[in-house]
C-alpha cells in the first residue's frame, strides 16, 4: 500500500498542485503543532524543495520550530477522485522579509508582500504515499477570503506589522494545567 522514497515523483507533484487543502505539522521539542492550510500557498521549486507562503496568525509555531531545527510533515490528501495521501518529511528554513532572497522567492506568488508574515523553504528528506481509502469524499466549495481581507484591513489601518510583532511568539501551553485546576476547583 504505502511507499517511501527520497524525492517527489512527477505524479506526486501533479497531485499536490491540485489540492486546495493541506496540513502542516511541526515539532521542535515543544508541543506538536498541526495546522490546516489553504490558499494558493505552495510552490514546488524542485523534487526536494517546496516554497510556502505564510500568512499572519495568532501564533508563529512554524517559525519557532524551524528556528529550533525542528521536523516538519506536510500532508496532502484527496477528497475527490482516486484515494491518495502524500506525506512530505522536511526541514524548514524561514525566509523573512529582511532576507535578500525574499523578493525572488515572493515572485513565485501573486500576493502583496504587505499581507504576509514570511516564507518558508521546505527541504524534503523523505516522501511517503499511502492509500487514503478512509478519507471521505468532499466537494470543494470556495476559498475563504476572511484572512486575506483581515490582513488587508490591518495594513490599511497601519496595524499589521505591530500585530505580527506581538504574535511572533506562540502562546505557551505550559500553564494549562494550572488554569484547568483553577477553573475546576
Amino acid at each position: 500500500m504505502g511507499k517511501q522514497y527520497k524525492t517527489l515523483q512527477q505524479k506526486d507533484i501533479d497531485f499536490i498542485k491540485k489540492q486546495k487543502l493541506f496540513y502542516l505539522a511541526s515539532s521542535s521539542g515543544k508541543e506538536v503543532n498541526l495546522s490546516p492550510k489553504g490558499y494558493d500557498a505552495i510552490r514546488i521549486l524542485d523534487k526536494q524543495t517546496l516554497l510556502y507562503l505564510d500568512f499572519p496568525g495568532s501564533g508563529n509555531r512554524t517559525y519557532r520550530d524551524a528556528m529550533a531545527g525542528g521536523k516538519f510533515t506536510l500532508v496532502f490528501n484527496a477528497f475527490e477522485g482516486n484515494a491518495n495521501i502524500v506525506r512530505l518529511f522536511c526541514k524548514a528554513e524561514p525566509i523573512e522579509k529582511s532576507d535578500e532572497r525574499f523578493e525572488g522567492y515572493l515572485s513565485h506568488f501573486c500576493v502583496n508582500e504587505k499581507y504576509i508574515r514570511q516564507l518558508f523553504i521546505f527541504d524534503i528528506y523523505a516522501v511517503e504515499t499511502s492509500c487514503g481509502m478512509a478519507v471521505p469524499y468532499m466537494k470543494y466549495e470556495k476559498e475563504r477570503k476572511s484572512l486575506k481581507n483581515w490582513a488587508k484591513n490591518m495594513v490599511e489601518d497601519g496595524r499589521l506589522k505591530e500585530y505580527i510583532d506581538e504574535h511572533n511568539e506562540p502562546p505557551s501551553l505550559e500553564n494549562l494545567d494550572v488554569i484547568r485546576d483553577t477553573l475546576f476547583e
